[in-house]
């Protein structure tokens, strides 16, 4: 479920307007989606043309503050012909506004589908149209630091102690003992950084065979390493869901796509491992604090920590090291 506010008809005509769409011919919520309220609209131009748009309202978790850089970027990354959705702005030139008090936004609806078990090919595809962002996003001027790094790390798992990650798993808190302080003494400076997604998950990739069509839900965008924009992404493709298996021809696939526009420096390659132990961590923080804060009512379903855990102690394993090479 994510519509936590609904609109009805007259908002929906209103907007329509002001956004400059034509006539509303359909809207209709959407369930993917755990943050903002999300719903498709089909309007029709007055010279017949059908268009179809996501309306994207944020909720408490989205600092409208914020909004700008997200925007922004899918405005610069859109016009230089990177797979993103633009945003469409009000006949007053915003891209976002106001409406009973919250943030909303229209923007474009691409085509594609999401991937449950990605190929080897597919994987390429999406690594080069990784680096096609890192490359476009170069003179974006606005910066956003990363709300999600060890910092923030340090504090979810502060605040799940001991105990409460023993109720997730016997092992977890020696795992989180070892791995944080060490990953926190040696986190790198200096790589090349730029703007990244950070949160590039299958779910947030639309693709027609071997095209990615759509690379969506920016909104843990950020200021910060590059190459721990790839970790981020080698992470979340390259295992089963679980995390128990590791994939290593869509991770040389996804690595090699990455390389064909923006090849590694020596010094990222080195940091990989490193980056990719960090990335793991950063999932298995925000899933173990989800997973004992969440009410046990709540709509959202929570994500199993244990899954990025697995990730962590493959990324940690010595024996490993060269899947990078």
């Amino acid at each position: 479920m994510a519509v936590y506010t609904h609109l009805d008809d007259s908002d929906f005509h209103y907007l329509v307007g002001e956004f400059g769409l034509g006539e509303l011919t359909l809207y209709k919520g959407i369930a993917e989606g755990v943050s903002n309220s999300n719903f498709i609209v089909e309007t029709a131009l007055p010279d017949g043309k059908a268009t179809r748009h996501i309306v994207t309202i944020y909720e408490e978790r989205t600092d409208v503050a914020d909004l700008p850089f997200f925007l922004g970027l899918l405005d610069h990354l859109a016009a230089k012909g990177c797979p993103v959705p633009a945003t469409i702005h009000d006949k007053a030139g915003n891209a976002f506004r106001l409406h009973h008090g919250k943030a909303l936004a229209f923007i474009e609806f691409l085509p594609g589908f999401t991937l449950s078990h990605p190929t080897p090919a597919q994987g390429r595809a999406v690594g080069a149209a990784l680096a096609q962002v890192h490359l476009a996003a170069g003179d974006f001027a606005a910066k956003r630091e990363n709300g999600m790094g060890p910092a923030e790390w340090q504090r979810l798992l502060g605040a799940c102690g001991q105990d409460g990650l023993a109720t997730i798993d016997p092992q977890l808190a020696a795992l989180v003992g070892r791995e944080l302080p060490a990953l926190v003494a040696a986190w790198p400076d200096g790589l090349p950084r730029g703007v990244i997604h950070a949160d590039l998950f299958p779910d947030n990739v639309l693709m027609l065979g071997n095209e990615v069509t759509g690379l969506i839900d920016f909104y843990f965008a950020c200021t910060d390493m590059l190459a721990y924009d790839v970790a981020v992404t080698h992470a979340a493709w390259c295992f089963d869901s679980a995390g128990r298996e590791f994939l290593p021809d869509l991770s040389q696939a996804l690595i090699a796509g990455y390389e064909s526009v923006r090849p590694l420096s020596g010094e990222e390659c080195s940091a990989l491992p490193l980056l990719a132990r960090g990335a793991a961590m950063r999932f298995l923080a925000t899933r173990a604090y989800d997973w004992l804060n969440t009410p046990a009512d709540a709509l959202v379903t929570r994500k199993d920590p244990m899954a990025f855990a697995r990730r962590l102690e493959f990324y940690a394993d010595p024996a490993n090291a060269g899947i990078f090479a």
